[in-house]
């Protein structure tokens, strides 16, 4: 192209001044016609005399005809030999992967190109692979992994994804160079998830299973903290204590009050897919990234970035991050020997080490009354029948579970807790806690002086919002959380299921809850709008709390022991217990075993219900719970597989005149 400049430079005055002759001599032949009207001459394009430069005239006409001609040609070659050119360099860039893979033991090495040069891979990059934000999810840029177990973290000096590393697909080798110049990791480029789930809980385990319902072709991305697979968390609390097996902290798996056995998993590893294989599989699948955060997250460009600087880019996201056990502060300002000997209870490694404790101790202080301390309380209360293990529990209310239970109800289950070998100290406010003589002394306001081991404290649950800040997203002041409309939706393509969703309850306004079944509740409901169902909250999510195999109960809406409440109990028959009840259904998960065919069934009996049973007896019964004379709330005490006739009643929202010909639904007079 060059070499053709520089002849058109050359030749141009030659075609200029021929065309200026031309236009010379067209005028003088229009001023001849009005002198010489019998004869016109014909025009010439040189400067001689009329007639004499016609050889001359031909040869400027050829020469620029030939001119333009070789012009054309010589560009024509030029752009062909560029076009050639061109393809062979996208086939050498093609071709990079194969030629590392045969020749494994060489270093390859490349010098930084010119700026033309740079281009040009740029172009051949841009037609050699798809663009990495597609709303498909195209496969990205990364190198592969060979696929390991989702449930060992991955290694921090290989690929993001763990494994072993094996040959990179196609791309650029200026990238490979710049990537091996820096000291960053060996995986810096962007993935792409259409469906990114952040936190490895209940709520993404359940929003995971309903996109995919929705959408089975779905690529579905979960990433968690945790080194474990998504994963029940009320057995550490409940069946996993009352375990035979010597290596139950290994195996994880437990009997249910029925006696069958299950893992706390909720699919083995085999339902899974690799990170590694999800951009790749055709029918798409849920991948686990575990034993990684999410550290900040970019709304506006729909992406993430993990704590080792990765980022990972989504189509949609659902943030199900969960919550961190609180801690009291008097522990928080302790020392290092008190907070070494503190377990503040949530995840598997929490049961595991209580679990270790809990053999080589001889005192353990359960601090908190609620509905995980009294479960604690109990299940190592049962363990030191054998053992001779000493447990505390101390909280600062009247009653186990006060801030939920009837006053009167709370003392009664207190004594239940009594007889199951546990230590109660209520109305206990902790002052402070040292160390001193191997042992623990956690001093009471009130003077009383506690002296133990090793302390669990279990006093709530704080929301974790800690992706609020970069990602812009409003956190609700009076009850903590993600602030979500009910749709459970914070901003454009971001959802938020779980204990860290403040939702709006189209019945029963603003809460948050920190349930199980709540997570499977508003995780399915995410999932669903995730896919375009645009459904609001209205499914009331229940929960439930068992003190050993003989007491449960199970409770939906708003229960609050402020509130005024309504009881009505029976004498419990021996099929009135979470274990006879499991036993019947076959679920250890009571929440599983719910049908919708109980509340269209339900019918009210005739016979009288009393409005509260003796002091002694309230072996079973419902207690309900008003806020402005309207049932907003419904614990049923040692009643099963009633949720979906309370669920109806809290949805009607309706004034009842007597409470008891409604608590007549719940059949507990029946034998």
């Amino acid at each position: 192209m060059l070499k053709c400049r520089s002849v058109w430079r050359t030749l141009a005055p030659f075609a200029g001044a021929s065309a200026t002759l031309c236009r010379q001599n067209v005028r003088r032949t229009g001023l001849n016609n009005g002198r010489t009207p019998a004869h016109v001459p014909a025009a010439h394009v040189a400067t001689g005399p009329a007639g004499g430069g016609g050889g001359q005239n031909h040869f400027y006409v050829l020469l620029v005809g030939g001119t333009c001609l070789g012009g054309a040609i010589y560009a024509y070659r030029t752009l062909k030999g560029d076009q050639r050119r061109y393809q062979e360099r996208i086939a050498e860039i093609s071709s990079r992967p194969h030629r590392r893979a045969k020749e494994a033991t060489t270093s390859i090495r490349t010098e930084a190109p010119e700026a033309v040069a740079t281009q040009a891979v740029a172009e051949a990059e841009a037609q050699v692979k798809p663009p990495s934000r597609e709303p498909s999810g195209p496969a990205p840029d990364a190198e592969s992994a060979a696929p390991s177990e989702t449930t060992q973290p991955p290694r921090a000096d290989g690929p993001v994804f763990g494994g072993a590393a094996e040959e990179a697909p196609a791309e650029p080798q200026v990238e490979e160079a710049a990537r091996q110049d820096s000291a960053q990791p060996s995986l810096t480029l962007p993935w792409h998830a259409p469906y990114l789930l952040i936190g490895g809980g209940t709520a993404s385990f359940a929003a995971a299973r309903s996109i995919r319902a929705r959408d089975p072709g779905a690529r579905v991305l979960i990433v968690t903290d945790e080194p474990d697979l998504p994963y029940m968390r009320p057995p550490l609390s409940k069946e996993l204590w009352f375990s035979d097996d010597p290596a139950v902290t290994e195996t994880l798996r437990f009997k249910q009050w029925n006696g069958k056995e299950r893992s706390i998993y909720f699919q083995p590893p085999s339902f899974y897919i690799s990170p590694e294989e999800l951009s790749d599989a055709e029918n798409g699948g849920v991948a686990v990234l575990t034993s990684k955060k999410v550290v900040h997250m970019d709304v506006r460009g729909n992406k993430v970035k993990l704590d080792d600087d990765t980022e990972i880019s989504y189509d949609k996201c659902l943030i199900a991050t969960g919550g961190v056990p609180r801690n009291l502060q008097v522990l928080d300002r302790a020392g290092e020997e008190v907070k070494n000997r503190t377990t503040l209870f949530r995840k598997i490694e929490d049961f595991r080490s209580l679990d270790k404790v809990s053999r080589n101790m001889k005192s353990i202080t359960v601090v908190g009354g609620g509905f995980l301390g009294s479960e604690l309380a109990c299940a190592l209360g049962r363990r030191s029948h054998d053992s001779g293990l000493e447990v505390i529990q101390m909280f600062p209310e009247k009653g186990n579970m006060g801030k939920v239970l009837p006053e009167y109800l709370s003392n009664w289950t207190t004594e239940k807790v009594k007889t199951e070998g546990v230590k109660v100290l209520s109305e206990a406010l902790v002052k402070s806690v040292t160390c001193k003589d191997d042992q623990l002394e956690i001093k009471l306001k009130d003077g009383r002086l506690v002296k133990t081991d090793h302390i669990v404290a279990a006093v709530g649950l704080e929301p974790n919002v800690d992706l609020a800040k970069s990602a812009g997203l409003e956190v609700d002041s009076d009850f903590g959380g993600y602030r979500v409309n009910a749709e459970l939706q914070a901003r454009s393509n971001i959802w938020v299921a779980g204990d860290a969703a403040c939702f709006y309850d189209i019945r029963l306004g603003r809460r948050r809850a920190e349930h199980h079944d709540h997570a499977v509740v508003s995780g399915r409901l995410a999932g669903e709008n995730m896919t375009g169902a645009d459904k609001p909250y209205w499914h009331q999510s229940m929960f439930w709390s068992d003190l050993g195999p003989d007491v449960g109960y199970e409770a939906i809406g708003i229960v609050d022991s402020g509130l005024p409440t309504v009881g009505v109990f029976a004498k419990a028959t021996a099929k009135d217990t979470p274990k006879a009840v499991t036993e019947k259904s076959g679920t250890g998960i009571r929440s599983e075993s719910e049908t919708e065919d109980v509340a269209s069934s339900a019918a009210a009996p005739s016979a009288p219900a009393p409005a509260v049973a003796r002091e002694d007896d309230y072996g079973k019964g419902v207690i309900f719970y008003l806020r402005d004379k309207v049932v907003v709330g419904i614990i049923l005490w040692n009643v099963f597989n009633r949720m979906p006739i309370a669920r109806k009643i809290i949805k009607d929202g309706e004034e009842h005149a007597d409470l008891n010909e409604v608590a007549k639904l719940f059949n507990i007079h029946e034998d």
